[in-house]
């Protein structure tokens, strides 16, 4: 009767863990103004936040890209990264598609576009300037006039207005735009001025952010990177949120994309994320006032990358001096852990050339790094069969006495030496491990898309194919929980046979929860991305390899931990 309520009852755990899993990964684990100041003739007055004009930002009707690309003149960006324009209707960069990234993995997917032109659909765009008072700055209606009609790396393009403002912008090969804003005083009095820069993006982004993951408006401002801020931030706190600092960076986040504004290191800056009048969410800075004494030219130089978040740029641009640019990876608690696991794995692709052989490489070091610990588990096993005999007696005698029987159990692996929880210890410490790699696969854009073996085409991703539809043979596709493939089929499979090798757990309730339990990991992990299965069934396999071996190593057989009930 006991053993019927035990098995009810590990049944109903292990259901409420499959259903409630399912419920909350999708949540979880998805497979900062102050009023800005010019100073004139000795006084401070106001200056209006640096902001996108609601008028330009604002037309009648969504239009096809193409038609509002044709309709202002531009400067036509071509890098080995990039490919776009700017407008040179207020010198905005708003066209902009990552070459080398396409949005699925199909042979004819187009390439991933990451900023847009007002009026299009899902307007996102960058803008650099200037604002003040008493004096006629451009704006979003300003057409500029450019040096040259193609802005490519080592082939900076001016743009310019009239004679007083210019904008000189060059980019490299990878993500980073620099602009350098020049201000030439041709009157007779001083101005005063203050330089600005803005992100501005006309919806939220389609990847969602989790706990695991932070998208949407992101910053690193006095010296501490910022994933508080959310969409509904802005959304519900309509002041936005502003910070002071020395240099840093701000803008909006995707998945794997990143636009962030980037002034000069250790300029004194106000910054703001929020909601502009024109309802489109914007990341903008504006500097400290400066004057400008007739006849005299100012400068000033800022940063913009729009691009993939691929580490060697970020920490590229960190050296060259963008303050910790690669917190823009949502790297997450064991961050300290993490780098090491994503450096090593990108070291093993490059050596294999394949991400899912650098994965079961990856897997072989971690075995290798705790086979002393799983050495020590199994010394521990043999003595626990050394024990058996004692141990079985000491059941008997206080078998009606709980408290009693734990002294006496914890009494005898103290003097025998042995410690019965040994063999959880590799699984506690590969937790970090399959942590670190799952937000290395959730996060990294060096994992997105990369194929594997057969058909498995993407490790970023779950696996493709279904048993319940017979491999895509019936035209349905399974809701996620029941989704299962070959890879959770092997994780099942294999977890089932590394529990039969383990020892025996004494208790039977015990027992037929690990019993249960491969079979509700397969249905939980299935979700997941495969790379992170193909790491989980190696070690599984490595595991039972290693367990076979260690038990010719101890003279053990499975009766022993395995004893047959009569």
């Amino acid at each position: 009767m006991n053993d019927n309520k035990n098995m009810l009852l590990a049944i109903v755990l292990s259901a409420l863990v499959l259903i409630g899993w399912t419920l909350l990964s999708d949540k979880f684990f998805p497979t900062a103004g102050p009023q800005t100041q010019q100073v004139e003739n000795g006084k401070v007055k106001p200056v209006p936040q640096p902001q996108a004009d609601p008028a330009a930002d604002a037309p009648r009707a969504i239009r096809q890209r193409e038609v509002v690309l044709a309709e202002t003149p531009r400067v036509k960006i071509d890098t080995p990264s990039l490919r776009g324009s700017i407008n040179l209707k207020g010198a905005r960069i708003d066209d902009l598609v990552l070459v080398e990234q396409r949005e699925t993995i199909a042979k004819d997917s187009p390439p991933v576009r990451l900023l847009s032109p007002a009026g299009a659909p899902q307007a996102y765009f960058a803008q650099f300037g200037w604002s003040g008072q008493g004096v006629a700055t451009p704006d979003a209606n300003s057409v500029w006039t450019a040096s040259a009609p193609v802005l490519s790396p080592g082939k900076p393009v001016t743009n310019s207005t009239g004679q007083r403002f210019e904008q000189i912008v060059s980019v490299d090969d990878d993500f980073l735009f620099t602009v350098k804003q020049r201000v030439v005083n041709g009157g007779s009095g001083a101005v005063a001025l203050r330089t600005y820069g803005l992100v501005s993006r006309a919806t939220k982004s389609h990847d969602p952010s989790s706990w695991t993951n932070h998208v949407g408006p992101i910053s690193f401002l006095g010296g501490k990177a910022d994933y508080d801020v959310d969409w509904s931030t802005l959304d519900e706190n309509k002041a936005g949120v502003t910070r002071d600092s020395k240099g840093g960076w701000l803008g909006f986040t995707d998945k794997y994309w990143l636009t962030a504004l980037a002034p000069a290191n250790g300029a004194p800056i106000e910054a703001s994320l929020r909601k502009s009048d024109s309802g489109a969410y914007q990341a903008d800075y504006a500097g400290v006032p400066f004057t400008v004494a007739p006849g005299q030219a100012v400068s000033s130089e800022s940063r913009l990358f729009a691009g993939a978040k691929e580490k060697p740029a970020l920490d590229r641009y960190e050296n060259a001096g963008i303050s910790k640019l690669s917190k823009s990876i949502d790297w997450g608690w064991f961050e300290w852990f993490m780098r090491p696991i994503f450096g090593l794995l990108q070291w093993l692709f490059h050596t294999t050339g394949n991400f899912g052989f650098a994965i079961i490489c990856l897997t072989l070091i971690v075995r290798a790094i705790m086979f002393p610990i799983a050495d020590k588990q199994f010394r521990s096993m043999a003595g626990m069969r050394r024990v058996q005999p004692k141990l079985k007696a000491i059941q008997e005698r206080y078998k009606d006495d709980k408290p009693r029987l734990q002294q006496e159990m914890l009494k005898l692996y103290q003097e025998e030496k042995i410690n019965p929880a040994a063999g959880c210890l590799p699984i506690l410490l590969q937790i970090p491990v399959f942590y670190a790699l799952y937000k290395v696969l959730m996060v990294s854009v060096e994992m997105r898309h990369q194929p594997f073996v057969l058909w498995i085409k993407d490790l970023s991703a779950p696996d493709p194919m279904h048993i319940l539809n017979l491999f895509g043979l019936l035209n349905f596709t399974p809701p996620s929980f029941l989704a299962i493939g070959p890879l959770a089929l092997l994780l099942g499979i294999t977890m089932w046979l590394q529990f039969k090798l383990n020892p025996q757990q004494m208790d039977p309730t015990q027992q037929q929860i690990f019993a249960i339990m491969p079979w509700v990991l397969m249905f939980v992990m299935a979700p997941f991305a495969a790379g992170l299965l193909v790491y989980w069934v190696t070690s599984n396999i490595l595991t039972i390899a290693q367990q076979w071996w260690l038990y010719k190593r101890y003279d053990l057989h499975l009766s022993d931990t395995h004893p047959v009930k009569t």
